[in-house]
């Protein structure tokens, strides 16, 4: 009897050394650290870059862990502080509670970006989920309606980031497409590109996790350019998560700021 007592009493003293040593490492002041991410340029007029790597793991996995619960339907907003159900978009999107692992993501994109933009310009950072059969038709991150481009919302979207954070082992379909960028057919970009695309069609980013695209969405005039229309392409199996960061022209109105206001186009 003894001898068990004196097993369990061991075995608790693990355990609690365990738990303490967890709760050590999480409570370690995070360190934010940029992964050696490699850009590919795909278009020079308009801007498209790739870049391999952008994401860690580990930030991945927290991103997915902190929205757990929170998707709903995505929207798309008629006029401002208004939105509506569409087919033409049919995934569902969340906001990601701002913390330092975020706050890192944020200063990430905009360094990649230089000039010294500010983290004003920025607005919240969206996850958005795609199921079989749902998809996001073509469209421009820009916005043609000038209420959404006004000063008091921080301007146009001048760039974007799709960043793809999750992609299921069994997924089909749910690339992003370009139509309106030349394709090219080299295999060594056969890895990032849908090769198997009809020419016609464009460019097809393949849903590669870890991976995003960077694209610039206005021309030197700051009109909106429609070379950068493009479409989240259906998933026919699987499950994809991707993760939007879009840049202002200035600094990004609190109606933007506010998720119950947030012009989802």
């Amino acid at each position: 009897m003894r001898l068990s007592l004196l097993f369990a009493s061991v075995v608790g003293a693990q355990q609690s050394i365990l738990t303490n040593s967890e709760t050590d490492a999480v409570q370690a002041p995070y360190v934010c650290e940029h992964p050696p991410y490699t850009p590919q340029i795909i278009s020079t007029s308009p801007l498209i870059i790739y870049l391999h790597n952008f994401t860690t793991p580990s930030e991945r996995a927290h991103l997915r862990l902190k929205t757990t619960g929170t998707w709903r339907r995505s929207a798309i907003s008629s006029s401002p502080g208004s939105s509506s159900r569409s087919a033409v978009r049919t995934s569902t999107s969340t906001y990601i509670p701002h913390d330092a692992i975020l706050s890192c993501i944020e200063a990430r994109a905009l360094a990649f970006q230089g000039h010294g933009i500010p983290r004003s310009h920025l607005e919240p950072l969206q996850l958005v989920r795609y199921l079989p059969g749902e998809h996001y038709a073509f469209h421009t991150d820009w916005f043609g309606n000038e209420a959404y481009a006004s000063p008091a919302m921080g301007g146009n979207r001048i760039t974007s980031f799709f960043a793809y954070l999750y992609v299921s082992p069994d997924m089909m379909g749910g690339g992003t497409n370009f139509p309106m960028i030349p394709a090219t057919r080299d295999e060594k970009w056969c890895k990032i590109l849908d090769c198997d695309e009809e020419y016609e069609k464009g460019v097809t980013f393949r849903a590669v996790e870890g991976n995003a695209v960077f694209w610039g969405n206005l021309r030197e005039d700051g009109r909106g350019d429609e070379r950068v229309i493009h479409a989240g392409l259906p998933v026919i199996k699987g499950e994809k998560i991707g993760m939007n960061v879009w840049t202002r022209q200035a600094p990004v109105g609190e109606a933007v700021r506010r998720p119950e206001g947030y012009p989802e186009v």
